[in-house]
């Protein structure tokens, strides 16, 4: 399958790109054009991107398409049902997602975030004809779909439609027991219908990968020669199945710790795995939002709350106990907009939440503790 989709294709590392470096609010076009050619020049080749990663098609399309022959790289983009109430929005979502990226075709495309409430409107709107139709056309070499709902919505989709070729699933080790994102099942059913899959959140949005956390010193503790975030990636990559492993790069020393990682590849020793299973437990005895920054409730909110930054000072605060950090988040962001205060409890954000967190609560915590 890798073949059929990749031909020379090396590896299993892929470039998201929802985290891409910034110098006072702009892109860092130097870094990034550093980043993937290093990504390049070590044999990888996968792009992951989306019409509402702000940004990001747009910043592919000025680093990589103009500066490399198009049979070099693969890239996959998605639609965002959330504002497309026609077959017209969705050829208009899929045209300017090709103008941004510079692209006449794209490699995969897939239908973006399902859950249940998605997969109706999707139904509604025939978008997955419409996807069909892109790739009989040539727009589309293949298509899929990320995913984020229970095993039970998974085995059901990937039933009803068997041309998906590709499934984004979040899999990741604190995950994978998890009674609510139940990342080994999700990896089971896609492995019962013999769909290769990609794995988004390898790290947790990055909580895999600090060095300062309990687990990360944990981890580092036992293998000081190795990064924390490279535990999580050598979890995944030895599973069947695996077609890329998707990781928001934001630094050059992220891209190139991630290529050493799946370069000089080792699968994890009974030992690494009893490790890994105690990590988990550490993460799990400490009090935390599981944010992972990917700011789908963001353009929700009708108050405008950046809600990522409220949760991640939040589990700074459940960590440190320190209200310092937090009130000094209050303040930057009333300069700039709404707080948690403003929350009006619409629940909008609750519903798109991947992690189903419960926002709306916790902004009403946020608020009590600067009462």
């Amino acid at each position: 399958m890798t073949e059929k989709f990749f031909g020379k294709y090396t590896g299993k590392l892929g470039y998201g790109n929802m985290r891409l470096p910034r110098i006072d609010g702009e892109l860092d076009y130097e870094t990034i054009h550093k980043m993937i050619d290093s990504f390049m020049d070590a044999g990888y080749t996968y792009f992951d991107t989306c019409h509402v990663y702000e940004a990001s098609e747009k910043a592919l399309g000025e680093t990589l398409v103009p500066r490399y022959q198009r049979e070099q790289y693969q890239i996959n983009t998605k639609l965002s049902l959330l504002p497309i109430k026609s077959a017209e929005d969705m050829q208009k979502q899929f045209d300017t997602s090709r103008e941004r990226l510079g692209l006449d075709y794209v490699d995969f495309y897939f239908l973006h975030a399902l859950n249940s409430n998605y997969l109706k409107k999707a139904d509604e709107l025939d978008a997955w004809g419409f996807l069909r139709s892109l790739k009989e056309k040539g727009a589309a070499k293949h298509i899929g779909f990320s995913f984020h709902d229970m095993p039970e919505v998974l085995d059901d989709t990937l039933s009803k439609h068997p041309e998906t070729e590709l499934v984004l699933l979040q899999l990741n080790y604190l995950d994978w027991d998890n009674p609510k994102t139940q990342s080994r099942k999700l990896y089971e059913t896609a492995r019962k219908h013999n769909v290769p899959i990609s794995v988004m959140e390898p790290c947790k949005g990055g909580w895999l990968a600090s060095e300062m956390s309990e687990s990360g010193k944990f981890l580092k503790s036992a293998n000081p020669e190795v990064s924390v975030a490279s535990w999580a990636f050598r979890f995944l990559a030895e599973l069947d199945g695996i077609h890329s492993i998707l990781t928001g790069m934001g630094a050059l020393s992220e891209v190139e710790d991630n290529i050493k990682t799946f370069s000089d590849f080792l699968p994890l020793s009974e030992k690494e795995h009893d490790l890994v299973k105690k990590a988990v437990e550490i993460i799990n005895a400490t009090p935390s939002s599981p944010c992972t920054d990917c700011r789908y409730c963001v353009p929700l909110c009708p108050k405008k709350i950046i809600i990522p930054a409220a949760l991640h000072v939040y589990n700074d605060y459940l960590i440190h106990k320190d209200l310092s950090s937090l009130r000094h988040l209050y303040y930057m962001m009333g300069l700039t907009g709404a707080q948690p205060k403003d929350c009006v409890k619409c629940g909008a954000c609750d519903k798109v939440c991947p992690q189903h967190i419960g926002i709306s609560d916790l902004m009403s915590e946020i608020t009590t503790l600067m009462a």
